[in-house]
């Protein structure tokens, strides 16, 4: 399994992701998982337009995405995966794909949403699954940046 690093950012593919994620880790696949944006062909052509040169481009939903991933498509790659909120990688979790760490990016301020800190914000909905991939063993860290030390995203939730 090539699962390099799985990223929650709000924005999904943009100047962190695009760049220094996928410069530091050697990428040379970033897989969106998300059930509405794999719909959106207006939305799809931004994150083509954003993806580095040289790296391949996956926006999935998340039944596609696990069949792919456990079926070995990916394993000569190096698999970024993406997606704006917590539920899509529980789902992953949940049908079988290994995943270790998880890195809470940016989730944007909205009027319901609590802060975490100055850029991860959430809902009640959002802890309640990132305390389920915690009991399944993921391990959660903070990490807007490569070169920021990533904390342990549990002890700052609560």
């Amino acid at each position: 399994m090539t699962i390099i690093a799985n990223r929650i950012d709000g924005r999904l593919i943009h100047g962190q992701v695009a760049n220094l994620w996928t410069t530091k880790l050697n990428i040379s696949r970033i897989m969106v998982v998300d059930d509405e944006v794999a719909e959106n062909t207006i939305e799809k052509s931004g994150l083509k337009l954003a993806t580095p040169a040289g790296v391949k481009l996956s926006v999935l939903p998340v039944a596609k995405a696990v069949e792919n991933i456990l079926a070995g498509k990916y394993d000569s790659q190096r698999l970024l995966i993406v997606a704006k909120k917590p539920d899509r990688f529980l789902r992953l979790v949940e049908a079988g794909v290994p995943i270790e760490t998880l890195n809470v990016g940016n989730m944007s301020q909205t009027s319901e949403t609590r802060s975490v800190t100055r850029s991860i914000n959430v809902v009640d909905e959002d802890v309640a699954v990132f305390h389920q991939l915690n009991e399944k063993g993921v391990k959660l860290t903070a990490q807007m940046v490569p070169n920021d030390p990533a904390e342990d995203f549990m002890k700052l939730l609560k």
